[in-house]
């Protein structure tokens, strides 16, 4: 897998720096976020390198399909209410118009009763 030394994600996947870990297998890493704006959200990174959604390509989509048909099972998991009353949100964001502060894709799963502090 490639890594980028100087990623907090990439050393959060590596271990040397802690997550309060939600998923793990030998493509993705999911995990709490720090500063939650619902009361679920976490998020889901691939362990390979990918700067943002602006580099993926076509060799990625097995990845990406791999993500989306994850998150669902672990919103459930995680708290979020049962389709169709319950729900949850996916968001990712890409390059600094887009609001992307850690260049590591990532998709955030949001939920959960509403108000949210954010979103």
């Amino acid at each position: 897998m490639s890594a980028d030394a100087n990623c907090i994600f990439c050393k959060i996947v590596a271990g040397q720096i802690p997550s309060k870990k939600v998923f793990e297998d030998e493509d993705l890493f999911a995990f709490h976020d720090i500063a939650p704006w619902a009361p679920v959200h976490f998020l889901i990174i691939p362990k390979l390198h990918i700067p943002s959604m602006a580099q993926v390509g076509l060799e990625h989509a097995p990845l990406l399909g791999k993500i989306m048909a994850l998150a669902p099972r672990l919103a459930l998991e995680q708290g979020c209410r049962p389709y169709p009353e319950g729900g949850f949100r996916i968001v990712t964001n890409t390059g600094a118009e887009g609001g992307q502060e850690v260049h590591h894709l990532h998709v955030h799963v949001m939920g959960g009763p509403r108000p949210w502090l954010r979103g």
